[in-house]
This record gives structure tokens, C-alpha cells and sequence, in this order.
């Protein structure tokens, strides 16, 4: 093969590969932020459906995994507002981003032994309602709870666990006592909804968060997860505007 032919083939194979990269750029740049068209949920009911519908998709598999992408990390590099604050157990199967089917910036998440609240907690549930208008806390309790069942256990024994698992065991004998006084077939399920209602209860009603709640700026939902069905029930305070 001679100089220009050598030359005319270079020329072509550049050509083609240049084009492939070119195509190739134009495709990913065409694929968009998972829900960069939807709007900010910025009332209760607005995030509560959002949160909801997530876990519709994730019951039957319809997973879109919004948010969880380059483009979104760079958006959320120097400012974050997320639109929920989930209270949830610490147990492996039950991570709320999966749950609800959302992605990075969504949600505060706080994880928990039993959802046990104190201070700390506390205000780490606070944080995005008073500082950044959060509409929407949802303090989620599951089936099954290794947490309860261990609380429980040892306050029916009257032994307690070693090391701070007794103050987990501390923070949830309300719903034990509650449990016990009203009898019940299957007291772990009893105890951990009774948790998880008093939780939201007391988050409800306390002095920085109930004027949220009574402006309607701000709702506290109560709600237990399903480990064999992925359903999410809602027990109390889900808004209805």
C-alpha cells in the first residue's frame, strides 16, 4: 500500500472512531437525571406520595433508582435538600432508600435498635424540619424486629442485656408496657407498631416540632414495614393536604 493510501485509510479509521465517540457521548448525555421533571415535593401530602409511590415500585420491581447518578452527585456537591426524614431500625433489610426507591439528596436518614429515640436522635430528626422546611418525617418500624424481640425478652425475664443494648432495652419499655397491659397473640408485632406509634407520638407533639405540625408545614407518619411482602403500612398521621 502506498503513502496516500496508507494516509486515506488512517484518515477513515479516525474518521469512524471519532464518530463512535461522538455517538457515544450524544447517547449518555441524553440520558437524563431520574427525576430531574419532577418538581420538589414541598408539602406533607406532596412527599408522602413521592415516598409511597417509591415503595409501590418497589414492591413489584419497578425499580426507576432515581438520583443516583454523576450528574446528581455534582448537583448536591455544595447544597442538599432533601425532602424527607425517615426514622428507621438498624436492620440490614430494611435501608429506607431502597424501601421508598429513592437516591441520593432524598432523605435524612437516622437508623436505630428498635427506633430507640434520645437527644441525639432527636435532634437529628429535627435538623432538616427546623432548618430546612422538610415536610415530612416518617418513623418506620418492620416486621420481625430482632431489637423488640430482644427488648422484650428481657424485660419479660427481668435480665438485662450487657453493655448499652440496655439502654435500647430502656427506650422501648413504654411499648412493652403497653404491650402487656393490653395482652396480645403476637406481642413483638404488638410491641414494635407500639413503638413505632409512640415514637411518632412523641415527635408529633414535642415543643420545636408541634407548631410545624399544627401549620401544617410538617407531618410525622407512623408506618410498619413488611419483610415478606415489601409493603409499607401506614399505622397513623399520614396527611391528607
Amino acid at each position: 500500500m502506498d503513502g496516500m493510501g496508507r494516509r486515506t485509510l488512517l484518515a477513515g479509521a479516525a474518521s469512524l472512531a471519532l464518530g463512535g465517540c461522538a455517538a457515544t457521548e450524544t447517547t449518555l448525555r441524553a440520558v437524563p437525571v431520574a427525576t430531574a421533571s419532577q418538581a420538589y415535593p414541598d408539602t406533607p401530602k406532596a412527599a408522602f406520595d413521592r415516598l409511597m409511590t417509591g415503595n409501590r415500585r418497589w414492591i413489584t420491581g419497578a425499580l426507576q433508582h432515581p438520583d443516583r447518578d454523576p450528574t446528581r452527585r455534582e448537583l448536591l456537591a455544595t447544597k442538599q435538600k432533601p425532602y424527607g426524614v425517615v426514622l428507621s431500625c438498624i436492620d440490614s433489610r430494611v435501608p429506607p432508600e431502597l424501601v421508598f426507591d429513592t437516591g441520593l439528596g432524598d432523605l435524612f436518614v437516622m437508623r436505630t435498635g428498635g427506633q430507640a429515640v434520645g437527644p441525639v436522635v432527636t435532634g437529628s430528626v429535627e435538623y432538616g424540619p427546623m432548618t430546612g422546611g422538610t415536610p415530612l418525617i416518617v418513623v418506620l418500624g418492620h416486621q420481625r424486629c430482632g431489637a423488640v424481640e430482644a427488648a422484650y425478652q428481657s424485660l419479660k425475664d427481668g435480665k438485662p442485656l450487657p453493655g448499652n443494648l440496655q439502654a435500647i432495652v430502656e427506650a422501648l419499655r413504654p411499648a412493652y408496657e403497653q404491650t402487656t397491659r393490653e395482652g396480645s397473640a403476637d406481642p413483638i408485632e404488638t410491641m414494635t407498631k407500639h413503638q413505632v406509634t409512640l415514637t411518632a407520638d412523641t415527635l408529633r407533639g414535642n415543643g420545636d416540632l408541634r407548631p410545624l405540625v399544627s401549620e401544617s408545614k410538617l407531618a410525622v407518619v407512623a408506618a410498619y414495614y413488611s419483610l415478606d411482602t415489601g409493603q409499607v403500612e401506614v399505622l397513623n398521621g399520614a396527611p391528607v393536604s
